[in-house]
């Protein structure tokens, strides 16, 4: 019930701005359009490399997903994922299954709509478009800013959307007409990412990895950004 509540005031809230749009546009907002999904983009790879270094927080035996040698369709390993994430809140589960899915790729296009754009909406997209709806409405603001600030909020919301896409063999008609139009990366472009976890963490488009993969280096050779959070540990 809360899920459905929530993307409903998020979809009302998106459509008024795209009115709002709509009613400001001018040849501007394309390019307002074009930065915004850049920022979105930017967004995607930051968090995607800090959360894939983040640790997972101790004592909650997520270890034990992690390793686990079984089936995992089995019952006991389902119950296991039930109880170990019943005692975690949204954001730590977000952070395991990136953490999962370097193993197992696979794993994160099986996962339901909510919980990969659940966190991102709650904590980002819905407060965001709420104040753009405010702005846009009350005080008369250029197009171009409307627009950057709608490209960023629906990049955004959906950014682990796209990233699951890029690792499930059947997608929707809409992600693959935006791949072609080079709107979001292909699964090949990820693979890179794949490849070391050490560069191309963004998962929209890619346009910002160059710049991204600049932070990493900077950041590694300073100390941060450990393998040792690549894990979860007990």
């Amino acid at each position: 019930m809360l899920r459905r509540f929530v993307m409903g005031i998020f979809i009302a809230s998106a459509g008024m701005n795209v009115l709002a749009l709509a009613l400001n546009f001018t040849p501007w907002s394309i390019f307002g359009l074009i930065a915004g999904w850049y920022l979105a983009d930017l967004a995607s790879g930051v968090v995607h490399m800090l959360l894939d270094y983040r640790p997972c927080p101790r004592g909650k035996r997520l270890n034990d997903l992690y390793f686990y040698s079984g089936s995992r369709e089995s019952d006991e390993y389902l119950a296991m994922v039930r109880e170990r994430m019943a005692h975690v809140g949204p954001f730590d589960r977000l952070v395991y299954d990136f953490k999962n899915h370097h193993p197992r790729p696979m794993a994160l296009g099986r996962r339901p709509v909510w919980r990969l754009i659940g966190s991102s909406v709650l904590l980002a997209a819905l407060p965001l478009s709420i104040l753009l709806n405010v702005v846009a409405w009350l005080w008369p603001i250029p197009g171009l800013l409307v627009a950057m600030g709608l490209s960023l909020i629906l990049g955004g919301a959906f950014a682990q959307y796209f990233h699951g896409s890029l690792h499930r063999e059947r997608n929707p008609a809409v992600v693959l007409w935006m791949r072609r139009c080079g709107l979001l990366m292909t699964p090949q472009a990820h693979q890179l990412h794949h490849d070391t976890l050490q560069r191309d963490f963004a998962t929209n488009c890619g346009w910002s990895n160059p710049l991204i993969n600049r932070l990493f280096g900077a950041l590694r050779s300073r100390g941060y950004l450990k393998d040792e959070g690549l894990e979860p540990h007990s």
